[in-house]
């Protein structure tokens, strides 16, 4: 062994705990939230085809996206992040997009994504380890009225329900699914 001790903390480690016991020979603490979730899950759609499948998901997001309410848009894949960009981009849904091509906005990006209006098309290595604050970045102290536009932004957000996370797909891994889930309710 090279250290004594061994310890991490995550969100979607229960979802592992056999493979941390057998590869680590580590145990898997849940540790419950000090609030209830108050996020709700909604279940799988099966679409007969693709094309089917990301038509549908244009509409909900025109939907969604007239309340003002933040969305975050997870994908399996770079090709599949562009694709569903490409077509938001013929239907005039202004977005951003967090792939490995966007790693110099990735920040910026992040910052915004809980913004009221905020469309974000994700894939699952993009923003690794950071929330996304309802009502966009939080400005630094000092700043009044800079603040309290940002709480007016973050009263809005919360009053439009959070941020929307949709999947386009299941993930090869439970653990992938759970991050993206976990994006919302916090």
């Amino acid at each position: 062994r090279m250290y004594e001790k061994l310890s991490g903390m995550t969100g979607t480690a229960a979802t592992e705990d056999e493979e941390f016991a057998r590869i680590y020979k580590l145990d898997v603490v849940v540790i419950p939230p000090n609030k209830p979730m108050i996020r709700e899950d909604l279940g799988d759609r099966i679409y007969k085809d693709e094309a089917t499948k990301f038509k549908a998901l244009v509409s909900d997001i025109k939907e969604i996206h007239t309340t003002g309410q933040p969305l975050l848009i997870g994908t399996a894949s770079i090709e599949k992040s562009d694709y569903v960009s490409e077509l938001f981009k013929r239907k005039g849904i202004k977005h951003n997009v967090l792939n490995a091509r966007q790693h110099e906005r990735e920040a910026e990006i992040i910052a915004r994504a809980g913004e009221p209006g905020a469309v974000t098309v994700a894939t699952n290595m993009a923003g690794r380890g950071v929330d996304i604050l309802l009502g966009g970045k939080k400005p630094e102290d000092g700043d009044e009225k800079a603040l309290k536009e940002w709480e007016d932004r973050q009263k809005k957000v919360l009053e439009l329900g959070g941020l929307y996370v949709i999947g386009t797909e299941r993930h090869e891994a439970r653990r992938i699914d759970n991050q993206l889930r976990g994006r919302a309710g916090r």
